[in-house]
């Protein structure tokens, strides 16, 4: 029976010899990161969800959350159906850095379209909030395969927290811009509250765009093309990616820990997305923030979540992936029990909800960019060399799927029973995925791999 190994189309991922990584390499890698936060903190978890759900949607609206939801979903499906294809570019094409501006530039143009949304224009902001979600998510998966590219097994811990911690001080820089540029409240001028929201959109496209350039300078391209796909077009490497993602799953008798990883992190990473796509909406509508309360929390946010994952890429040198990955789970079962208790805190402490919801975003914070990072570490660590592009496209592939499951899930729950109830299907994706980590056998290092043996298939 042929198998992947068979294959020639399978055994061609191609790299360029050997070439000395950079330090400036590593920093051009890690302002990706920089420049993209700006966007999934801003549009996604901040400032436009909260809008979108209070001013595009109309205000009689029972689906509000469904509507918010129903945007990510799309976004998610769109960047799945593509996935083969950037698996292709990835591991074919010799292109990737490429691709990455493509999907760079779309993020950027459709997050500036949003300027022209208006309240009620609901199926507008979610095509475009569809196409710029996509492209982010595209974008993201394309950096990512730079990372084995760049780093060592040694210092890919290190490498991949650097980027992360960098990215929420690109959230932090992006979301002091937009303090400036959204001064007015709905209550005082309800037009110009809408437009400073709007040129907000713009603003952070701009942003994104220019952070990202250096990127685009000092990072090498190291890929080059495989045999046949020198100038291959879209329809050549579709199909190559189809073809790989069906072998690809193939290959998961031969890699049980790492599939069995992806199952984890896709139960636990749906609790995260919950939080990253609806907290913003949840702190305005539920806490009551006003716009300017809601920055400073956001901000609050982005330095603990920046010390986090710097000192969780600490901890994970001395105690390894996993249970770096376990204590980040941990710690956001804790944040999320505080929230849902934060009515109650709040009455034992006689403190106001909005202060004890600025003291867990403080401490709940920390957890945020490590839960990723080590994640992103993990993969990279259990990801076979000559399969590494292929194995980060399924990172990015699971990755999606923990936004469908989440939002699908969050989303009409919100609506149907109340944010606040929702919070425990938040909580339930933590444990599971926890309980699910917990009997996966990855070893402290992980260069073992422990993957039940590629030369058993």
């Amino acid at each position: 029976m042929s198998t992947p190994d068979d294959d020639p189309i399978a055994t061609v991922p191609a790299r360029s010899p050997a070439v000395p990584v950079k330090k400036r390499e590593i920093f051009g890698w890690a302002m990706y990161d920089f420049a993209n936060s700006s966007y999934t903190t801003v549009v996604i978890s901040v400032v436009y969800s909260a809008f979108f759900t209070a001013h595009i949607v109309p205000e009689n609206s029972p689906i509000k959350d469904t509507y918010w939801s129903a945007a990510i979903i799309a976004s998610t499906l769109i960047a799945l159906l593509l996935s083969p294809f950037v698996g292709a570019v990835c591991d074919y094409s010799g292109g990737k850095k490429k691709y990455l501006g493509i999907a760079t530039a779309t993020c950027a143009l459709s997050t500036a379209a949003l300027f022209i949304v208006g309240p009620g224009d609901v199926w507008w902001a979610i095509a475009l909030l569809a196409v710029s979600n996509a492209a982010f998510m595209i974008g993201e998966s394309f950096c990512g395969s730079f990372l084995t590219d760049l780093a060592t097994k040694k210092n890919m811990g290190i490498i991949s927290g650097l980027g992360w911690g960098l990215g929420y001080f690109g959230g932090l820089s992006s979301l002091v811009l937009v303090m400036f540029t959204i001064g007015a409240t709905p209550e005082e001028d309800y037009g110009l509250y809408v437009s400073q929201n709007q040129w907000a959109m713009i603003l952070i496209g701009v942003f994104y765009a220019a952070a990202a350039l250096p990127t685009f300078l000092l990072v090498r391209e190291r890929s080059v093309p495989a045999p046949g796909f020198e100038r291959a077009g879209f329809g050549k490497l579709m199909g190559a990616g189809l073809k790989e993602l069906r072998d690809s799953f193939a290959l998961a008798r031969s890699y049980r820990t790492l599939f069995g990883f992806f199952l984890a992190f896709t139960i636990y990473m749906a609790g995260l997305e919950i939080v990253i796509k609806f907290v913003g909406i949840y702190a305005q509508q539920e806490i009551e923030l006003t716009s300017g309360e809601l920055v400073i929390v956001f901000i609050i946010l982005q330095i603990s979540a920046a010390l986090g994952a710097l000192a969780f890429g600490l901890l994970e040198a001395r105690i390894g992936a996993k249970p770096t990955v376990l204590a980040t789970i941990a710690w956001w079962i804790g944040g999320v029990l505080a929230i849902f208790l934060l009515p109650s805190i709040a009455a034992l402490t006689g403190s106001t909800p909005a202060a004890v919801f600025f003291v867990i975003a403080l401490i709940a914070g920390a957890g945020l960019g490590s839960i990723q990072s080590s994640s992103r570490t993990v993969v990279g660590l259990l990801a076979p060399p000559e399969r590494s592009a292929q194995m980060f496209g399924f990172w990015g592939t699971f990755s999606r799927l923990s936004i469908i499951l989440g939002t699908l899930t969050f989303g009409p729950l919100s609506d149907a029973f109340g944010r606040r109830h929702a919070i425990l299907a938040v909580l339930g994706f933590f444990i599971v995925g926890g309980v699910v980590l917990f009997f996966v056998p990855i070893g402290k290092h992980s260069g073992e791999r422990a993957t039940g043996g590629a030369e058993a298939a």
